[in-house]
Order: C-alpha cells, then sequence, then structure tokens
C-alpha cells in the first residue's frame, strides 16, 4: 500500500520542506542573537517531526513553534519558563515518551513485561498521542467515502497518487480499518522522523571537526545553488560532494545500527572463510547483524576505514570497495526489503544543509554548553570511534 507513495518525487515535497526549514533556521538565528549555543539535536528533531506529520497525515504538529531548550549555562529568565501545552505539542512530547519506553524494552529484551508487571508504562503516553491521532484518521476515512460517493475519485486510476495529498489520503483508498492506518502512519513517522534527525546531528558535529569539509561543502551549494535560491531535485543530484558527504555521515553512524532478519526456509549462507562449508540457517532463526561494524571493517573499506572521508564516495576507492561489493554499504538496508523512504531522506537531509549552508559559514561545537555529567570523558581523547 505504501510504496507506490515514495515511488516518485514530488514538487510539495520540496515546499514542506522549504517552510519547516525556514523555521528552523530562524530559531537559530533568535538564538545567535542571545549569544548562547542552540541544541541541535533537539531543533533538528522538531524539523523533522514537523515534516512528517504534515507529510504522513497533513495536520503539522508545529514543535518548532515551541521554546527551545537552553544550554546547561544558560541564565536566560525564560530557561525555566513553563505553561500549559498545546495538544500538537503534548502529542510531540508523549510521542518521544512512548518511543523511550519502547527503547527500553528492546535493550532489555523478552523479559522486559516483568519491569512493567504493576501497569504498561506506555500506556498513557499513547493515550495521548491517539487522542491526536485517531479524529484525524476518522476524518480522512469518511473524506474519502465522500470522495467516492461523488465520484471525484479518479475511476480510471482509483489507487494512483496525487500530487498534493498525504500518506494517510493515499493509504485510506486502500483500507479504511483505524488501526491499520494507526499502526502504519506511526510506523512510517518513527522511521523518517528519528533516522534522520540522528543523520543530521551526526553530520553537523563531523561538520564541526572538520571544517576544511565544512567550507568545501558550502563552496559547492553556493556555486549550484547559490545564497538564497531554493533548490531544485536537479540542484541536489547535481551535488555530488553533498551526496558524498551525507554518505560518509550514513557509514561512520547508521541511524539503523544493528538489524535483525529471521529466513522463512531452511538456507545455505556461503562461508566466505571456506568456500566448501557453507553455513546452514534453519528457518526462522533470529539472525543479527551489526551495520556499525561493517561500516567500519578495513577489509571491507580499506585501512582508513575509521576515518572520515567524504572522498571515498567519489574516488577510486568508490571502484575498489564498494562497486564489486555494494552490500557492504547497508544505511537504508538492501534488497527488496529496502528502506521505502531512502530517496525521500535523502532530499530532506540534502535540502536542509543547502538552506543552512546558504545562511550560515561556519558551525562551532560548544562543549560548555553540555550539562557536565553529558560531556565526553578526557580520558577518551585519542581513543578510536
Amino acid at each position: 500500500m505504501t510504496r507506490p507513495f515514495f515511488s516518485r518525487d514530488r514538487i510539495s515535497h520540496f515546499e514542506l520542506f522549504d517552510r519547516h526549514a525556514e523555521t528552523a533556521i530562524n530559531k537559530i538565528k533568535e538564538r545567535m542573537n542571545t549569544g548562547e549555543a542552540i541544541e541541535f539535536q533537539d531543533l533538528i528533531s522538531r524539523f523533522t517531526l514537523d515534516s512528517a506529520t504534515e507529510f504522513l497525515f497533513g495536520s503539522c504538529v508545529h514543535s518548532l513553534h515551541s521554546d527551545l531548550p537552553y544550554p546547561h549555562t544558560s541564565s536566560s529568565p525564560y530557561k525555566q519558563r513553563g505553561g500549559e501545552l498545546s495538544k500538537a505539542e503534548a502529542f510531540a512530547k508523549a510521542f518521544q515518551a512512548a518511543q523511550d519506553v519502547i527503547g527500553t524494552r528492546a535493550r532489555v529484551g523478552s523479559v522486559w513485561p516483568l519491569m512493567e508487571f504493576l501497569g504498561d508504562k506506555s500506556a498513557e503516553h499513547m493515550r495521548i498521542v491517539d487522542d491526536y491521532l485517531f479524529p484525524i484518521l476518522q476524518n480522512a476515512i469518511e473524506r474519502n467515502k465522500q470522495d467516492q460517493v461523488s465520484g471525484i475519485l479518479d475511476k480510471e486510476n482509483p489507487d494512483g497518487v496525487v500530487e498534493d495529498e498525504t500518506l494517510l489520503d493515499h493509504l485510506v483508498k486502500f483500507t479504511s480499518d483505524p488501526v491499520v492506518l494507526h499502526d502504519e502512519i506511526l510506523n512510517i513517522m518513527i522511521a523518517g522522523r528519528d533516522t534522520t534527525a540522528i543523520t543530521l546531528t551526526a553530520l553537523i558535529y563531523l561538520l564541526t571537526q572538520h571544517p576544511e569539509t565544512l567550507q568545501r561543502l558550502r563552496k559547492e551549494i553556493l556555486q549550484v545553488v547559490g545564497p538564497s535560491r531554493r533548490p531544485t531535485y536537479d540542484d541536489i543530484r547535481e551535488m555530488k560532494f553533498l551526496r558524498a558527504v551525507i554518505n560518509e555521515t550514513l557509514r561512520l553512524f547508521p541511524a539503523v545500527p544493528f538489524d535483525v532478519r529471521y529466513p522463512l526456509k531452511d538456507v545455505l549462507v556461503p562461508n566466505s572463510a571456506d568456500p566448501s562449508k557453507p553455513w546452514f540457517i534453519p528457518r526462522m532463526t533470529s539472525l543479527s547483524y551489526c551495520v556499525w561494524l561493517m561500516h567500519r571493517r578495513t577489509d571491507y573499506w580499506g585501512p582508513d576505514a575509521e576515518e572520515f572521508d567524504p572522498d571515498r564516495f567519489l574516488d577510486e576507492r568508490v571502484h575498489k570497495y564498494l562497486t564489486p561489493n555494494p552490500f557492504i554499504f547497508l544505511p537504508f538496508n538492501a534488497g527488496p526489503r529496502i528502506c521505502l523512504g531512502q530517496q525521500f531522506a535523502y532530499n530532506e537531509m540534502s535540502f536542509f544543509m543547502v538552506r543552512l549552508l546558504q545562511t550560515f559559514s561556519d558551525i562551532t561545537l560548544d562543549s560548555s554548553a553540555h550539562a557536565p555529567d553529558t560531556r565526553v570523558p578526557a580520558e577518551w581523547a585519542g581513543v578510536p570511534w
């Protein structure tokens, strides 16, 4: 049901990115005027959440409109300002809290129910999420029914993708089951919001550590797009170094660092150490693999695998390592189950970076703004990633 919606590039995506990127960058400017640091991870998580909610169900939660957190050292009188959250803000906060609970369950493993013997720790958070989401789902279902009765839908292509429709508008053409719609929307929101925010956070961190890369990237952006024009699909395809920087970030800091698969039948897997002795994997066996480690293996990527070097995606190393063995690079997985939103994510990350570096010429990491218990220990200096 979902794949056709992601199978084409649409102008409306870039209009959506532009609106939310402008809001995010204005937030950065406001904070810079105070002389205090901004927590980029929080900012970019709001950008991706606002983009995702508008893209998925046409009801942006406007998390960027709320006050941003202040640095640990801030003396701003607005630092501790509270107040009642709007319904959209409550949704965003509850959505994050529910994810924290689910993340804990995944780390604890199969015994997690023992930790919630007295009650489901995600229940209250999900009640707030559902109170916000279910009316939107019901409205989409009713609107689709009315369109069918009135004959607005294209009878020759009833399941086709319309330029300005949301994913929810697309899905209600296939099912009116609110549970299916609810689960599909939230599943894609988690997949699309967090992964993009994590990658852009890591990218910005890497640029603070490699200012020469930042300046080279900004130079390419200004040459291709200029200082103010909104980038197009063609612009983003033309910026090879921008894609290389994103890919190198995904290589060193894959947003999904490990994954699990289950074979549907008994299989024999080739054994590279001894081709005469393949591995036998019984059906439904849990197979875990770590993309983080695969992306840093020197036998896959060369002796400089631990180093940040975007040129490895542009020079002869592409043909030496990646072209003959494409499965060494799996930030979006691969094969028939490759990430549906891969191109959407590339477009969103590329667009934001263009807008950011059109506006700012330098980015600096302010370690003093971190709370003491969140700072990198001094003894880690010089230790490989």
